[in-house]
C-alpha cells in the first residue's frame, strides 16, 4: 500500500505520487476519499485548513495513466 511520505523534503507530493504504482495510487486516492468522509463526519472539525489539490493531483496523474494506455 502506498503512502505520502510528508518528511521527505526532496520530493514534491506530485513527484511521489508519479512514483507510485497504479495500485498503490488507487489506495492512496480511497484512503483519502475515507479520510475526508471521517473529518466530515467530526462535529467540531474545521476542514478550512484541508487543501483539496491532492484530490486534484491523484486525479490528473489517474487520467494520465489511463490516456497512457489508451494510446498504446
Amino acid at each position: 500500500m502506498g503512502q505520502y511520505d510528508s518528511f521527505a523534503d526532496d520530493l514534491t507530493f506530485e513527484a511521489q505520487v508519479k512514483s507510485l504504482a497504479d495500485e498503490e495510487l488507487l489506495d492512496f486516492w480511497e484512503e483519502t476519499q475515507q479520510l475526508v468522509k471521517m473529518l466530515d463526519q467530526e462535529p467540531n472539525q474545521d476542514l478550512s485548513d484541508f487543501n483539496p489539490e491532492y484530490e486534484k493531483i491523484i486525479l490528473q496523474e489517474l487520467q494520465f495513466r489511463n490516456c497512457q494506455r489508451t494510446l498504446r
